[in-house]
């Protein structure tokens, strides 16, 4: 199952203002999950770097590949998401390492067997994976804790105003949609840290907005979904759509603006890996009198 899109009943200004529908599978048109031209990039790299130690490189270039696999292996997330325009840091993360707990997944312990398995009389167990709402679930309580951390990082002044948002008492953000792209089958054990970011530029005038998600998998270093939500500014006092507060359109200004610069550090940090990866290449087994380095093995007697 490739997406899902779904609406959901209304809760204390998160989501629909239609109590008499709990849920509803129905699909909406609307836009897809954003994703990067190129999501596999850090698997690349690691296959490439892997090819040129395998092939044998020089003391310094090995050091210079340990580097570059430090630098990967320490700040996956901030180049995997951050060069997208995610803000990884604990004034923007929704969800950091939650764990992925056993209740889960799907029961799907059915016992099956191939036809080799057969033949050695062995039998395989397919293991469940998350279950596909339970992807929802962790975008929803990331994007509660994302819209805390402006009450309580990073707007103090408006503590009050932003603390209503998540609640029936005025002016608050309500969920009319999302649409979750799923990457692979997540199993147990395992981690997710979760993700958003504004897709547009919020204006004055903005009374709908969408937010992307992206969940990572810590086990395997990679994204596991991608979500998009559609959020409309509501007025439960008036019972109509309304145009951002002030104060939430100078925040969600400067949380874009910084989305976009932290986008182009991390693409500039990835092409610069890149870059060396490549020099890596054509300095070992990518040049004309390139001959592979067998060390003892390859010694004759």
């Amino acid at each position: 199952m490739r997406h899902c899109v779904r609406s959901i009943r209304p809760s204390l200004g998160l989501l629909v203002p239609n109590s008499r529908s709990r849920l509803s599978t129905t699909p909406r048109s609307g836009p897809a999950p954003t994703e990067a031209p190129n999501t596999r990039w850090l698997q690349d790299l690691r296959t490439r770097l892997g090819r040129c130690i395998q092939f044998g490189l020089k003391p310094e270039q090995v050091q210079l590949a340990g580097g570059i696999l430090k630098e990967v292996n320490q700040d996956w997330r901030e180049l995997v998401a951050g060069s997208e325009g995610f803000l990884t840091d604990e004034d923007h993360r929704g969800l950091f390492k939650q764990e992925v707990v056993w209740g889960e997944m799907d029961s799907m312990g059915n016992t099956r067997t191939s036809a080799q398995q057969n033949r050695k009389k062995k039998l395989n167990l397919f293991l469940g994976h998350v279950n596909n709402v339970t992807y929802n679930r962790y975008a929803e309580s990331a994007r509660i804790n994302w819209a805390q951390k402006y009450a309580t990082r990073l707007d103090p002044a408006h503590r009050d105003e932003w603390s209503k948002l998540w609640t029936s008492r005025g002016v608050g953000l309500i969920l009319r949609s999302i649409r979750t792209d799923f990457k692979f089958p997540m199993r147990w054990p395992d981690r997710v840290s979760v993700y958003h970011k504004l897709r547009e530029l919020p204006l004055e005038s903005t009374d709908t907005f969408l937010l992307d998600v992206i969940i990572l998998s810590e086990r395997h270093r990679r994204v596991a979904a991608r979500c998009v939500e559609d959020i409309v500014v509501y007025d439960y006092r008036k019972s109509t759509k309304v145009a951002l507060q002030p104060f939430m359109v100078q925040s969600f200004q400067n949380t874009f603006q910084q989305q976009e610069r932290t986008k182009r550090d991390h693409s500039a940090r990835i092409d610069s890996l890149m870059k060396q990866v490549r020099q890596l290449e054509k300095d070992s087994w990518d040049r004309a009198d390139a001959k592979e380095d067998f060390g003892s093995s390859g010694q004759t007697a």
